[in-house]
């Protein structure tokens, strides 16, 4: 079940307050506005100010340039996200609808969760190994 917070992702305006110092702002294509109709949230860390990321397939984004359309960048790296392809707005959705897309967003989440787990588990028995063969004296 999401949280509220995830919820208010939903709509356009929460996910435009997230564009505080968004370093392209006017004759920018990608602009807070331009950003945030993409499905993105700014998600700036220290080194990368320009970071961001599909609040519904995760898919995060960096090194945008003036120029970058991105409605056509979040299709171009995640062509398959059910966000950035609907067909109407959020606000028009029946709840059958909503409810279904909100089962897909759940589908990305975990898919994200689980990948990261996987990689977590073979980076320690990766480790484990080369303890294992360092310990039994193999090259």
């Amino acid at each position: 079940m999401m949280d509220q917070e995830e919820y208010k992702m939903y709509f356009l305006e929460n996910r435009l307050k997230t564009f505080m110092g968004w370093p392209f702002e006017e004759g920018c294509a990608c602009t807070p506005e331009k950003m945030a109709e993409a499905g993105f949230l700014h998600t700036p860390s220290d080194n990368c100010p320009d970071v961001a990321k599909c609040f519904f397939c995760l898919k995060e984004l960096e090194g945008w340039e003036p120029e970058d359309d991105p409605a056509a960048e979040h299709r171009s790296h995640s062509s398959k996200c059910p966000f950035i392809n609907l067909k109407k707005e959020v606000e028009a959705l029946s709840v059958e609808e909503f409810l279904k897309l909100e089962k897909e967003r759940d589908k990305y989440i975990n898919n994200k969760v689980t990948g990261e787990a996987v990689s977590k588990f073979e980076e320690g028995a990766k480790l484990i190994r080369a303890a294992m063969k360092s310990a039994s004296g193999d090259k």
